[in-house]
């Protein structure tokens, strides 16, 4: 679809697992540390924060990457076709 997604990308005090630029979002697989409270606490606070700067986050389960990767991609396609609808000035529109 035309987008660079750039891995373990620091973005103010926080590293997201992927990050494009253009799309301003930023994709975490969240693994199974993710389950315990305290870490739910900081993937709360790291999204608030990524949403205060205007970064969507979507987040998938290691597993669901692992045993799903149809379901996840077509999630993040989803997203940038809506995206696209809503930005009309996107890479894949501009030469259209």
């Amino acid at each position: 679809m035309g987008y660079d997604f750039h891995r373990q990308k620091p973005i103010d005090n926080f590293i997201l697992d992927f990050f494009c630029y253009e799309l301003m979002l930023g994709i975490e697989v969240d693994g199974f540390t993710h389950q315990w409270e305290k870490t739910k606490i900081k993937d709360q606070i790291k999204t608030e924060r990524m949403n205060q700067l205007g970064l969507e986050i979507i987040r998938f389960q290691d597993e669901e990457v692992m045993h799903e990767p149809d379901k996840v991609l077509k999630r993040i396609e989803d997203y940038i076709r809506d995206y696209e609808r809503t930005h009309p000035q996107t890479p894949s529109k501009r030469g259209e």
